[in-house]
């Protein structure tokens, strides 16, 4: 191999780190407008609607996780394979992978000299991270929480007890809350429908089938599925957040509501894809 040969390779890992390096920068920066702007409930309503989740928590996991679990067990043989057959698409690999491979593939593209370009691009690489962002960060909040919660999952040493719980086990069979799928399906609705609201109803449709899946296939019990997709939608919300306090992708107004900023049309996308081939 020629000297050549390895000089291309390493000055495209040189670039893609360099340009990672400067959207993570970017990501950390500074606020850029007030960060008392409210978000999702003011504190008095915050505080309530966090009681009332407690209380809804415990009143589930005594009168409703048991009963669940056991009626389950009594649906259909067909209705059982086919939530086995899909529960495993809410898992945030599906998502994380594709996403992670194109902002690197993204990060890696040769300089465009039009400046118009330059910010699809830019625009292209927010969305991607954002995406990323707003799916990793839940799951794994979900992935430490739940084992130092260390809730056991249904029929754990062949019994069904729904307030059994080991605390720092950090073992599987004690990681049943919340729902890691819950969390991850529900962080991929909002991101998606924060992105593009058009989608919305099919990510709904998407998320509710994994969760009740999970139920389903007697891996959690309700109220972990419940407490998951709430993780996964205030993680995903925080997230949505930050890159608006920051003016990435989304801005609040003055009404306090986050809005995204226009995307790059097709033609444009079109017109950075033919200069990056051209390259």
């Amino acid at each position: 191999m020629s000297a050549e040969d390895v000089a291309v390779p390493m000055a495209v890992w040189r670039r893609c780190l360099a340009n990672v390096g400067r959207a993570l920068a970017v990501l950390v920066r500074p606020v850029r407008i007030d960060p008392k702007t409210p978000w999702l409930l003011p504190r008095r309503e915050l505080a309530i609607a966090t009681v009332a989740a407690l209380v809804i928590f415990v009143l589930g996991m005594v009168f409703i996780d048991g009963p669940a679990a056991r009626a389950v067990q009594q649906l259909p043989h067909w209705l059982h394979s086919f939530f086995d057959a899909i529960t495993d698409y809410g898992k945030s690999g599906w998502f994380l992978w594709p996403l992670g491979i194109l902002f690197l593939v993204l990060a890696a593209l040769p300089p465009i000299a039009s400046p118009v370009q330059q910010r699809v691009l830019a625009a292209i690489m927010v969305r991607v991270g954002f995406l990323f962002t707003a799916i990793a960060i839940p799951g794994l909040f979900d992935t430490i929480i739940k084992r130092l919660i260390g809730r056991a999952r249904p029929f754990v040493g062949g019994h069904l007890d729904p307030t059994l719980f080991h605390l720092l086990v950090w073992r599987p069979d004690y990681a049943s809350l919340p729902s890691g799928h819950a969390t991850n399906v529900f962080a991929v609705l909002v991101a998606f429908a924060s992105l593009w609201p058009r989608t919305r109803t099919y990510f709904l449709i998407y998320a509710l089938l994994i969760v009740f899946s999970r139920v389903v296939v007697t891996a959690h019990y309700p109220t972990d599925v419940l407490t998951g997709a709430l993780v996964g939608t205030v993680g995903a919300l925080m997230v949505r957040r930050w890159f608006a306090m920051r003016r990435l992708g989304f801005s609040y107004g003055p009404d306090g509501v986050p809005h995204l900023y226009p995307g790059p049309s097709r033609r444009r996308i079109k017109a950075v894809a033919r200069a990056v081939l051209a390259d």
